[in-house]
């Protein structure tokens, strides 16, 4: 993973781009791990931990209606999350992410370690993707904050 951050760091700063993130079952483990490099003020504008519905909805802006049709580990709430952390702040590209950790609070259509991540560029350019991980709690997080950063890279290099 250091060598993927190393290359998004390169990225980020040959073209002077600003990152947000919006985190929820990671609960800031990815900005910890974006701004543990040096430099990191370059690029790094703010990270949003909106554990609760209500976190989503007053700092991203995530409707409630979104919230209640399709729960918070959704497709439709990870668009919400990376673009209100777009909206926001000042970054030039976010990414969100919003999942479920375990060792509860899975179901038959949401199972532990269901998470959803979502990237998104000011031009309005977005992608979403679910993935289920194994493991413990920290197992999970750990690979759903990997995944995010590994996902952001190739969002950035197929613009």
């Amino acid at each position: 993973m250091l060598k993927e951050l190393q290359t998004l760091t390169e990225f980020l700063v040959a073209r002077q781009l600003m990152v947000a993130t919006a985190e929820s079952c990671t609960a800031g483990l990815v900005a910890k791990l974006l701004t543990d490099q040096a430099g990191s003020s370059q690029w790094f504008e703010r990270g949003f931990v909106t554990y609760s519905n209500e976190a989503k909805q007053e700092m991203l802006g995530v409707s409630e209606t979104t919230l209640r049709s399709y729960g918070a580990v959704s497709e439709q709430t990870i668009i919400e999350m990376a673009s209100g952390a777009l909206q926001y702040s000042h970054a030039d590209v976010s990414l969100a992410i919003s999942g479920i950790a375990g060792p509860d609070g899975g179901t038959a259509d949401k199972p532990v370690g269901t998470v959803w991540f979502g990237w998104a560029a000011r031009s309005g350019r977005q992608r979403q993707q679910m993935q289920r991980f194994a493991g413990d709690r920290d197992a999970i997080r750990q690979q759903a904050a990997d995944y995010a950063i590994q996902g952001m890279l190739e969002f950035l290099q197929d613009e």
